[in-house]
Order: C-alpha cells, then sequence, then structure tokens
C-alpha cells in the first residue's frame, strides 16, 4: 500500500517544470483545504499525463499542465475526456479551475467558470 497523503496530483512531465503560472490555481485547491502534490509522469500529451495523475492519486483527481492550458481529469471518466480544461493566461478561471478540482474530492458543486470571449 502506497503510504503517499492523499491528494490531488499535479502531473508535471519534468522534475524541474516551472510551475510560478499555477500559482492561482495551487491558491484554489489550498481555499477547498485540500492537499496536493507533484509528480513526475513522462507522458507527452497532455490528456493523458492528466488522466495518469487522477489514477496515481488516492483522491482520484489529476492535473496536467502545458504551455498553454491547465486540464483537470477524474479517473471515473474515459481518459479521452478530461472534466475541465481551461487557458493558462486567465488566473480568475485557473483559480477556479484549482478550487473546481478540490470541489470533485469533496462532492460539492462546482463553482463556475468564467467565459472567454475572444
Amino acid at each position: 500500500m502506497s503510504m503517499e497523503k492523499p491528494s490531488i496530483v499535479i502531473a508535471m512531465r519534468e522534475d524541474n517544470e516551472d510551475t510560478t503560472e499555477l500559482t492561482q490555481l495551487l491558491y484554489g485547491i489550498e481555499e477547498e483545504e485540500i492537499p496536493f502534490s507533484f509528480k513526475t509522469m513522462a507522458f507527452d500529451n497532455l490528456v493523458e499525463r492528466a488522466y495518469q495523475g487522477a489514477l496515481f492519486s488516492r483522491l482520484s483527481v489529476g492535473i496536467a499542465f502545458d504551455d498553454k492550458s491547465v486540464i483537470v481529469h477524474y479517473k471515473n471518466l474515459p481518459k479521452s475526456e478530461p472534466l475541465f480544461k481551461v487557458e493558462k493566461d486567465n488566473s480568475v478561471n485557473l483559480r477556479i479551475l484549482g478550487a473546481n478540482a478540490a470541489r470533485l474530492v469533496k462532492g460539492v458543486p462546482f463553482k463556475r467558470l468564467n467565459k472567454v470571449v475572444n
């Protein structure tokens, strides 16, 4: 049995990946009082990495990111169908996304993501 603390897993492609752009996402998770951890998972496909993070997480929620977007996945969903995907350049939506990842664990209703108008 794994001795890992139950947490939302943020799956990174490399150990030294820059996570400074995820600050608002992490604040959103913390506001809901759910722990998170970082795990290196060498999957190039963003959806696959998020899904593998969800499988690894004792809370069944995985998050992955790339240069442009952040994905939240849940282990009970089909691998190719993540729950949420938001653009990384919207700090308000990143914070809501973090809160929603934590709310998935808690089983409470999600916050509404803001619409992005182009």
